[in-house]
């Protein structure tokens, strides 16, 4: 099997990415990153549950974005809970966050001699994030093979975002079909201090509505 690091969060749509990768043929190394974000919960989940769903490794990487702000998950502002509006990229959104993520990710790869990394954004069912579309995607794998050694010297790099085009139901659909089990991933952005998810962000809304459109039950606890 050949290694591919996988962007993963503890998330729904990460943790359905490790799965697609691997059955793509895969070895996972899993990345998750400390970076401040206000729900802790997701990166608990990662750490304990990345051995369980395929991860070859799992490296977690502290980096504190607090200091810098200007996001609703980094920084002293309320989650919004009014609802997914399309037309405005929300407070929600950490400014370069993937972009940050996937470079420390292109870095482990080169080290690793893999040529392949994993994220799972999805460009339908989302909350408007310039760095979940495919031209961000399509511009960062470009970069990657014009700044790197193995890149320069012929062993391009691909970034897999096997979720770009499907909606948050068949997302779920594709992870049931892998055995995925949900329960061991989270999404909500305003968790309690018991980690029950709050229902009412842009994460959970998108979440409930993915597993009602699916026909199934969302198998984690909310409020």
């Amino acid at each position: 099997m050949k290694k591919a690091v996988v962007l993963y969060s503890g998330g729904l749509d990460s943790t359905t990415c490790m799965a697609i990768a691997r059955e793509q043929g895969f070895q996972p190394y899993a990345l998750s990153f400390a970076y401040g974000q206000r729900h802790t919960v997701e990166l608990d989940k990662a750490r304990k549950y990345a051995p369980l769903i395929g991860a070859e490794e799992h490296m977690v990487i502290d980096i504190d974005l607090r200091k810098m702000g200007g996001s609703a998950l980094t920084a002293d502002i309320d989650v919004p809970k009014s609802g997914v509006c399309a037309d405005e990229i929300p407070v929600t959104y950490v400014p370069a966050r993937n972009t940050i993520f996937l470079s420390f990710a292109l870095g482990w790869a080169e080290v690793l001699g893999a040529s392949d990394i994993y994220i799972g954004v999805n460009a339908l069912d989302y909350s408007g994030y310039p760095d979940c579309r495919p031209e961000f995607i399509q511009a960062f794998q470009q970069m990657a093979n014009l700044a790197t050694k193995a890149g320069v010297e012929g062993h391009p790099y691909q970034i897999h975002a096997p979720l770009l085009n499907l909606t948050k139901a068949q997302i779920i659909q594709q992870g049931l079909s892998l055995g995925v089990d949900y329960q061991l991933t989270h999404s909500c952005y305003d968790p309690t201090p018991e980690g029950l998810s709050c229902g009412q962000c842009d994460s959970c809304r998108l979440r409930l509505k993915g597993f009602a459109d699916a026909g199934q039950e969302d198998p984690v606890s909310y409020v």
